[in-house]
């Protein structure tokens, strides 16, 4: 069964459903599968609050740990990696609260941390891109950042980063709009 899931890519959130209830039915092993999927993820959103590879992994680990335990309380109003993104964004904030700390996925030491094995255009290119989106990003809140980077670096939609971040939808669409203006400006000037 976990070929066919892995087989059919096309609708990673139909697959996600699928594995999920087979592993509160009892094929506990297939947890391994939405691991693979989504753990990169939840490593990245790690390293933007801690910073370090090794904070970052035991973060993960943290996450996923708890998505695991809490599997069958998975009510499947939202994707799964909504409600994986929700447990990690309050995991995180409960740690942050006491370190004090929050590093955007847009700066440009991110890079060396998630990326690897890109050619050097490619990384030229990334890391000239992210300057200007770390230095459009700084213009704006800080306590909004997390906004900004579920929106341009996860994906999110406007509804998944309410649900996952408690914050209203206007005042996240707000920002957003805010921060494409400013990336808009940085990246013309960058043009030049």
């Amino acid at each position: 069964m976990a070929d066919e899931i892995t087989a059919a890519d096309g609708d990673s959130d139909f697959n996600d459903q699928l594995i999920v209830s087979q592993i509160v039915s009892g094929q506990k092993d297939l947890f391994r599968l939405l691991v693979r999927r989504h753990e990169r993820a939840v490593y990245g959103m790690g390293l933007s609050f801690f910073r370090n590879e090794e904070d970052a992994s035991d973060f993960t680990q943290e996450v996923l740990l708890k998505a695991y335990r809490n599997l069958p309380g998975f009510e499947r109003r939202s994707r799964f990696s909504t409600w994986l993104y929700k447990i990690a964004y309050n995991t995180a904030l409960n740690e942050v609260s006491r370190r004090k700390e929050y590093l955007s996925l847009a700066d440009e030491n991110m890079d060396k941390l998630i990326y690897s094995g890109n050619t050097p255009e490619k990384i030229a290119l990334r890391n000239a891109a992210k300057e200007a989106v770390n230095e459009a990003i700084k213009e704006l809140p800080e306590r909004f950042s997390v906004c900004i980077d579920l929106f341009f670096f996860y994906d999110r939609s406007y509804q998944e980063i309410e649900v996952i971040t408690g914050i209203p939808v206007n005042t996240i669409k707000s920002h957003v709009f805010r921060a494409k203006i400013l990336l808009r400006e940085k990246l013309e000037l960058f043009a030049e």
